[in-house]
Order: C-alpha cells, then sequence, then structure tokens
C-alpha cells in the first residue's frame, strides 16, 4: 500500500514540477505518473550502474555526479515518451530540483516509515 502511495505522490510530484519549471511540459497527471515510474525505473537500473562506475569521482565532487546522472535519466525519459517534453538540460535539472523538494516536503509531511 506504501509503494502505491509513494508512486502516487512521485507522479504528484512530476505533475506539479512540470508546472513550475518552464521549458517542461506534461499533457496529464497520467503522463506525469508514467514519466516518474520510468525516470524512477532508469535511476534503479542504468542510473546505479552509472552510479557504480562513477562512484570515486562522485566522491570527490560530493554527489554532484549523481544529481548529473538522474537529470541524464530524465533526459532519457524525455526522449522516450511523447507526452513528456523538457527543452533541455537545465530545464531538467531544474525539474530535478523542484522535484526532490518537493519529495521532502511530501516526506515531511508524511512523517517517518514504520
Amino acid at each position: 500500500m506504501r509503494l502505491i502511495i509513494e508512486v502516487l505522490l512521485m507522479g504528484l510530484a512530476f505533475f506539479i514540477g512540470a508546472k513550475l519549471v518552464p521549458g517542461v511540459e506534461v499533457t496529464g497527471f497520467m503522463s506525469a505518473l508514467g514519466a516518474a515510474v520510468l525516470i524512477a525505473l532508469a535511476n534503479a537500473t542504468i542510473g546505479f550502474i552509472l552510479r557504480l562506475l562513477t562512484f570515486p569521482i562522485n566522491f570527490l565532487t560530493l554527489g554532484l555526479v549523481s544529481f548529473i546522472i538522474t537529470v541524464l535519466m530524465i533526459l532519457l525519459v524525455d526522449s522516450m515518451m511523447t507526452s513528456f517534453n523538457t527543452s533541455g538540460f537545465f530545464a531538467a535539472a531544474f525539474l530535478a530540483i523542484i522535484v526532490a523538494l518537493i519529495k521532502a516536503i511530501f516526506g515531511a509531511v508524511a512523517g517517518e516509515k514504520e
């Protein structure tokens, strides 16, 4: 049940983020939900492998490379979906920051995991 709620909240975070960030377009909540799921899957598979390969650089840059990998996963999903569009790297980076902030707010409101 918690997984379903987290997926829906991530879709809502992407929907809100797409409305706040100029240069990011999403056609509706279901498209935002699909983009959120695809980005989560890309981060869990391709992103994980890239993070393993770039661990020393990531360690030296204090996690900046991990953020760049997340932005690249957003751009990858953008190229896969027609209903989710970003205008470039900086729009995707700003979207990643906004979504992370919204997810942090949702996490603070929901409380700790039991």
